[in-house]
């Protein structure tokens, strides 16, 4: 622990107790505080192990979570959702809510660093949840207060099909599969239809062509193509 132990220890209990847990729970408070710890406070002694833990954590409570309440989505969906559900704009956003900027523990010019602010509050975020984690190796004290949160969110993100990141899901497929990059090609529409989708997509891995795709903007255009693609290979997975 730092050597304000008894300040610091005040500091995570208040933490907790914004998750709803007591601090009676079995938590592994050394965990925490190094969860909440900035590597430009320490080279060694910082959240970037536990980080790498929460990110898996964070999934696989999104999995669940997909898994128990939406079973009429699609794999590609469920993909989709959980893209958005573990991107740093929403565990930053989470952060927030949560006032995590407030205990962690930030030294030199990153203190300044507005720009990188919402990534560090993504990363203490993760790294929070592999400490509550590894406090217990189960979900027992994140599953409480996470759920409702991911819950209202795919319910959000349902509503409104634009928000499904289908390209994150490809582009996590492609790295998992060939550790590289799905490639994008767009085209503007010289003579837009009716529907004034202006561009034209086309989403490309190894010189085979997986998906195509129109929107309105280049964004839009590549999410479609990269859901073309996206549901073609997760078919023969799921067949398999």
């Amino acid at each position: 622990m730092s050597s304000v132990y008894p300040r610091r220890q005040r500091q995570l209990e208040s933490l907790v107790q914004k998750f709803g847990l007591s601090i009676n729970a079995p938590i592994k408070w050394q965990l925490l505080d190094l969860a909440l710890t900035h590597p430009t406070v320490s080279d060694t002694a910082n959240y970037e192990q536990l980080e790498f833990v929460g990110d898996a954590v964070v999934r696989l409570v999104a999995a669940e979570i997909l898994w128990e309440h939406y079973a009429d989505c699609s794999v590609g969906d469920f993909a989709a959702i959980r893209s958005v559900l573990v991107s740093d704009r929403i565990l930053a956003q989470l952060a927030r809510e949560y006032g995590l900027e407030l205990y962690l523990l930030v030294a030199g010019s990153a203190t300044a660093d507005h720009v990188g602010q919402e990534s560090r509050l993504a990363d203490s975020f993760e790294a929070v949840l592999g400490a509550l984690y590894l406090s217990t190796n189960n979900l027992n004290l994140i599953r409480p207060w996470l759920d409702p949160h991911f819950q209202q969110l795919t319910t959000e993100i349902r509503l409104d099909p634009a928000r499904l990141n289908y390209k994150a899901a490809l582009q996590e497929w492609t790295q998992a599969q060939f550790k590289v990059l799905p490639e994008y090609r767009v085209l503007e529409v010289s003579q837009p239809h009716r529907t004034h989708e202006r561009f034209f997509a086309e989403v490309w891995l190894h010189e085979k062509m997986l998906g195509q795709g129109k929107g309105r903007s280049i964004k839009a255009a590549e999410q479609a193509a990269a859901k073309v693609a996206y549901l073609a290979i997760s078919t023969p997975l799921k067949d398999e």
